[in-house]
């Protein structure tokens, strides 16, 4: 029986191993899936769970739970090497082993970007996985609670500005919907007004959305800014330290939340730890058959897709464009290079992955979106509800959709929860402290 390693268990490798296991005959093939997560993160959901629009387990599909002809793995791949054809795997709390494999793909996803800034390691958290969207919901709850007992002055003003850096899909709606969830809460804080918030959106190039035109994009930044908040074009974070933000611009102020959502670097097993090919930005040399290598030399049982790989765009018509890295190219390349692998075992022609662009669709808060197809743009609540029919249908298994449309209807008829549930990131503290003597209540 022939090992088929997956690394990585988010959009590309859930559905390639998904796809695998209802098309491989018995005793076809093996399919065993590494990933550090016990789970698939649909990231479109997650500037809904920092809103509370979506709950956290919602946005999060178990691996074991759905892949339930494939073996799952939980550690990190550290090494790969196809000389050998072994993968080195490294579980949480277990010494490093190799794991053999006769067909290798890789989808080990993208990691978070980050520069020397001072203070952005120390207090900056990022957007891309769930537990980062629960703990910015529970800090900006905390906040509201913490500033609601404070004179008004510095303090609260720190407590109540919440800053984002970087201005791309990920960043724009975890903005507009810690936006609109801020404007919300404040009917539950009369101590409070609109005029404590403060939201700040940091972004290097000039314009913010790069998948929508010039024209929509700053349509969005009005659309921000009628709401209250400051969106920094051209402009860069030079320092964070201590939560105090200097920008190049030359504005400074303290800000008690920093959300880092500036683009997306290659996982460091593709970039620094394989024999595979890359590109001169560290991505994997990828066919457009989503087989590694070049035209002329592909590489033997190695396959590629998401975030890592290098995929030429047949549907562009610029020459040299790659698949743009997105959760809509990442599932439908999961599907094709399950079906492709299954042709290859079986001497059945392989196809190359093409995908025309359903367009661009995202929300800017309760009620607020903006899409885009071509030269058609759709604004505001039609905007909104396409992006949520769009991703309710998206988001994969029938189990996952209706928990979705059931969290929606809940909040649409009795309203967000405001509750911050923060102490959970130190949950023996109330414990330890129940031990002391000499603590107070």
């Amino acid at each position: 029986m022939r090992e088929i390693v997956i690394v990585g268990g988010g959009y590309a490798g859930f559905y390639t191993a998904w796809r695998l296991q209802k098309k491989l005959r018995k005793g076809e093939a093996r399919v065993t899936i590494v990933d550090p997560r016990p789970y698939m993160t649909y990231q479109p959901f997650l500037p809904e769970v920092t809103a509370g629009s979506i709950e956290a387990r919602h946005a999060a599909v178990s691996l074991r739970r759905h892949l339930r002809r494939t073996r799952v793995i939980a550690g990190t791949v550290t090494e790969i090497q196809h000389a050998k054809r072994t993968v080195t795997v490294r579980p949480e709390h277990n010494e490093d082993y190799p794991l053999s494999y006769d067909i290798l793909v890789v989808t080990a996803g993208a990691v978070t970007r980050t520069f020397p800034i001072p203070g952005i390691a120390e207090h900056a958290i990022g957007l891309k996985h769930v537990e980062e969207a629960v703990a910015i919901r529970d800090r900006l709850f905390t906040a509201f609670d913490q500033a609601a007992s404070l004179p008004p002055g510095p303090r609260r003003r720190a407590l109540l500005t919440f800053t984002f850096v970087g201005g791309g899909f990920s960043g724009v709606e975890g903005f507009g919907e810690l936006l609109s969830l801020s404007r919300a809460t404040l009917k539950s804080y009369p101590e409070l007004s609109a005029d404590d918030l403060s939201f700040h959106l940091v972004e290097a190039r000039g314009r913010i959305l790069p998948e929508v035109t010039d024209k929509p994009g700053a349509w969005v930044v009005r659309s921000l800014e009628k709401r209250g908040a400051r969106v920094h074009l051209n402009t860069q974070i030079e320092s964070a330290k201590d939560g105090h933000i200097v920008l190049s611009d030359g504005e400074e102020f303290d800000s008690a939340l920093i959300v880092w959502t500036a683009g997306n670097a290659s996982n460091p097993v593709v970039h620094n730890h394989t024999d595979l090919p890359l590109d001169d930005r560290g991505l994997l040399l990828t066919r457009a058959d989503l087989r590694v290598g070049t035209d002329g030399e592909p590489l033997a049982d190695v396959w590629a897709a998401g975030d890592d790989a290098a995929i030429p765009d047949l549907a562009s018509h610029v020459p040299g464009a790659l698949t743009m890295p997105n959760a809509q190219h990442a599932v439908r390349q999961g599907k094709r290079l399950a079906k492709n692998i299954v042709a290859s075992l079986r001497g059945g022609r392989i196809r190359p992955y093409r995908h025309d662009s359903l367009g661009a669709v995202a929300t800017l808060g309760m009620g607020r979106g903006i899409f885009q197809y071509k030269r058609l743009v759709i604004k505001g609540l039609p905007a909104w509800l396409m992006h949520r029919g769009y991703h309710v249908l998206a988001v994969p298994t029938w189990e996952r959709k209706i928990r979705v449309l059931a969290v929606w209807s809940t909040a649409a008829l009795f309203g967000r929860d405001i509750v911050s549930l923060q102490s959970v990131q130190h949950p023996r503290k109330a414990f330890t402290n129940a031990s002391k003597p000499d603590q107070a209540a």
